[in-house]
């Protein structure tokens, strides 16, 4: 593990501070949204934001992180807070116990990092995740049916909320759904409008201002569900969970959930890490990120706050924003912390339904379209993973769903490989992306162009467990004019790897180089054609049968242009 550098760089002042107060002011209506998703109440969100975005950014690995509660960590935390309030009789003799788990996941998360096992992470397949994430967004959706026309969710799972619509026309509320309605509307139209503030925090002030003054006492507000109202000042500290446990049952469900959010944590956390990585060109620190991200949770917990992890929303709009370094993610913290002191009492204000609104549109935004788009010409076992984690997912549990679908990734995979094997294709895993020795068709074709060209040798299947190594090899490219990508001997691609040579492409264009394909054939075509890879960013004409072709071709168009600069404008 690299040694940590704790001091803070002040480089980019201008663009940290601008970053983080944007990253901060987006924060305040999710973490409050998230909050209230829970019997906590949503000042346990703020108080979450504040410590993970403080600490998670200082101690944590990737530069432009923004942490606090997200969907994924919301949905689980919330189960967990309704099991220890039927074990205990009430959310405060319960709270020694979710707390308990909160600073033992925090703990497992950074000993996660300590053991350096962060890097796992790129041994995740496409189809996994996929349907992870669709699945939190489908339960996000789920469980905001009922705030949405201002009733109080049931209790459980998302099976329990199917299970209680027959209730829904008794609790409905006209004035609630319309004030939720609105929100979501602001939410998708104010950005063509209002560019500068973000579009949750334009519809948190101005539906919350219309339901203050026109419907006082007509709707369920934050104050409803939090008795004696929203704390003021700063958040006591909890010590009560390190009292012992002698009841071994309570132990093991501890233990088991702390768990289930350490993984959960982790998983979301540098899965946003892998995004910033993506924006910023730089490359994270995934088990230093975990450890700082332990600390956040641990801290989070201490103060009563709810978990959470990377919030890749937020750290996409820190990154666009101007941010570089940590001191981004600290402002944000520091920000949410001089609102919650400065105007905690007009949070008990907020409708409930606005809330919901903010949150069902979080669900809408993070369910994989892309991957349902692509369903059908995706292989049957990568859609059939995919499938089955959502389902798992809204209906089992996470950890479940994940673990499931690693499994049948796995078993899927050997068969397809021993497939692949059994009809006589090499099967050797990708080289090292170091730089490589010329094939023997290579040395004479390449004279006259050599400098200009970058050869990628693939060999050996394109999949889940190698296709972040072929995103890196991507950014460290030295700089050059067109980009060959040999795939003679890849017998196959699944929906990881096809999604990284996709990304490759797309960062490829945005630098000005060519993409060229060689020997391009079999699953591997039509996976990639499938997709509209080709022709939709690399026309027919720029894929070649053998890599003789290709060069012959390059040397007649320099002949007939003087340079190989603007290939790339025939593909954009």
């Amino acid at each position: 593990m690299q040694k940590f550098k704790l001091s803070l760089d002040f480089s980019n002042f201008k663009g940290d501070l601008f970053g983080g107060i944007t990253a901060g002011i987006v924060a305040l209506p999710l973490a409050l949204a998230f909050g209230a998703q829970t019997e906590m109440g949503a000042i346990a969100g703020l108080y979450g934001a504040i410590a993970l975005g403080v600490l998670a950014a200082y101690f944590g690995g990737t530069p432009v992180q923004i942490s606090g509660p997200t969907a994924p960590m919301t949905v689980v935390s919330a189960v967990i807070i309704s099991e220890a309030i039927g074990r205990s009789g009430s959310l405060e003799a319960a709270m020694p116990m979710i707390l308990g788990i909160f600073f033992l996941a925090g703990i497992l998360e950074a000993l996660l990092g300590i053991l350096r096992i962060g890097k796992t992470i790129k041994f995740i397949p496409y189809p996994v995740v996929s349907g992870f994430m669709s699945g939190i967004g489908v339960i996000i959706i789920i469980s905001q049916i009922f705030p949405l026309v201002g009733a109080e969710a049931p209790a459980g799972s998302a099976l329990g909320t199917f299970m209680s619509l027959g209730i829904l026309d008794d609790v409905f509320s006209g004035s609630a759904s319309i004030l939720a309605f609105a929100t979501v509307l602001l939410v998708y139209l104010a950005p063509k409008v209002i560019k500068v503030v973000p579009s949750p925090l334009v519809a948190l002030v101005i539906i919350s201002g219309v339901a203050y003054f026109f419907m006082n006492g007509q709707v369920p507000v934050i104050n409803d569900l939090t008795p004696g109202g929203v704390p003021t000042g700063l958040p006591k500290l909890h010590l009560s969970f390190f009292s012992v446990y002698t009841d071994m049952s309570t132990l093991l469900i501890i233990f088991e959930y702390a768990i289930t959010l350490a993984a959960l944590g982790a998983i979301d956390s540098l899965l946003t890490s892998v995004v910033a990585d993506n924006i910023t060109k730089t490359k994270h620190n995934s088990d230093r990120e975990l450890i700082g991200q332990g600390i956040g949770n641990s801290v989070a917990a201490l103060i009563g706050g709810l978990p959470g992890a990377g919030a890749t929303m937020r750290t996409v709009i820190n990154a666009n924003s101007g941010a570089k370094t940590r001191l981004s993610g600290i402002v944000a913290g520091l920000l949410l912390l001089a609102i919650l002191l400065g105007l905690s009492t007009l949070v008990g204000h907020i409708p409930n339904a606005v809330l919901a609104g903010i949150l069902l549109t979080v669900g809408i935004s993070i369910i994989d379209y892309k991957g349902f788009r692509h369903l059908r010409s995706m292989p049957k076992a990568d859609a059939a993973v995919m499938i089955v984690v959502l389902l798992m997912t809204v209906f089992v549990g996470l950890l479940e769903a994940v673990a499931i679908g690693m499994v049948m990734s796995s078993l899927l995979f050997m068969k397809k490989i021993s497939d692949v094997v059994e009809h006589g294709a090499s099967s050797a895993p990708l080289k090292s992306y170091a730089a490589e020795m010329p094939w023997n068709d290579e040395e004479e074709a390449l004279e006259g162009i050599g400098n200009r060209v970058y050869i990628k040798h693939l060999d050996g299947p394109l999949f889940f467990g190698f296709a972040s190594r072929f995103q890196e090899m991507v950014k460290a490219l030295p700089k050059t004019e067109v980009f060959i990508l040999r795939m003679e001997r890849v017998p196959y691609v699944d929906q990881s790897g096809l999604y990284a040579i996709e990304d490759a492409i797309s960062d490829l264009r945005k630098e000005h180089v060519a993409v060229l394909f060689t020997g391009l054939h079999g699953q591997p075509e039509d996976m990639i054609k499938s997709i509209n890879l080709v022709p939709g960013l690399i026309p027919d004409e720029h894929c070649f049968d053998n890599f003789s072709d290709c060069t012959a071709w390059l040397k007649d168009y320099l002949q007939k242009t003087g340079t190989l600069k603007d290939i790339w404008q025939i593909q954009a």
